[in-house]
């Protein structure tokens, strides 16, 4: 696995812990590393940097998804599709260099391990939705 899909994976998972636990970032930071000493420089630098966004523009990133989720409020999505999309959604707003595509395709692929197969199809939809929103804002 490539340092970057781990490092998707890991956000997703700190997100996870955070969503199921309702701890604080810091708590979910401080006590996720602790079980992880095996996780490169670069891989816990680029998942920290990603966990970051997702929890700071919580707020915008989760609108986003309400937004564009047709007929689910986040609270009913399942929590490894919802945290999914945040990672996901994250790395679109805080990371507009790397292309939408690699970013939906990298989920996906994090998505194949741990969601519903049946969850593929709606995470797709929902974050190529977010990246034609997100295009049409950059070219104004």
């Amino acid at each position: 696995m490539g340092t970057r899909r781990k490092s998707r994976e890991l956000t997703m998972q700190m997100l996870f812990q955070g969503d199921l636990g309702k701890q604080t970032p810091v708590e979910v930071q401080k006590l996720f590393w602790a079980s992880r000493d095996d996780v490169d420089e670069e891989t816990r630098g680029f998942a920290e940097d990603l966990y970051r966004v997702a929890t700071s523009r919580q707020v915008e990133i989760d609108a986003l998804i309400e937004k564009h989720a047709k007929n689910w409020r986040l609270e009913r999505m399942p929590v490894v599709d919802r945290n999914l999309l945040r990672a996901a959604v994250a790395e679109m707003i805080g990371f507009p260099k790397t292309p939408s595509p690699v970013i939906i395709n990298e989920s996906l692929e994090v998505a194949k391990r741990y969601a519903a197969p049946e969850s593929i199809q709606f995470l797709n939809g929902v974050l190529d939705a977010i990246a034609q929103e997100q295009l049409k804002q950059r070219l104004g």
